[in-house]
């Protein structure tokens, strides 16, 4: 976490890299990714980002992600994006 909050600026990257980080070390019996995505919501809130839920369209890409990271972080990082994108849709014709 020291090096997380030493950085000058948080992207949508590092957000998703501290995001796996998280999941890896299961800090709970039960409810990790509830808390692992909460957590990454509100860190895009913070950082002017924006948020996004992954849905159940997005879920089992989500995963995927979650479990290729080390080797490929473009899987988590595509289905953020993508989630992100769902999210910004139903506001983007009123602006």
């Amino acid at each position: 976490m020291a090096s997380y909050h030493q950085k000058p600026s948080i992207s949508l990257g590092d957000i998703v890299d501290f995001h796996h980080e998280f999941e890896s070390i299961h800090p709970f019996q039960d409810g990790n990714g509830r808390v692992g995505r909460i957590i990454m919501f509100k860190e895009c809130l913070k950082n002017n980002i924006l948020p996004f839920i992954i849905d159940h369209e997005h879920k089992l890409f989500y995963y995927r992600g979650l479990q290729e990271y080390r080797s490929e972080k473009g899987y988590l990082m595509d289905t953020c994006l993508s989630a992100q994108d769902r999210y910004d849709k139903p506001y983007s014709n009123h602006v």
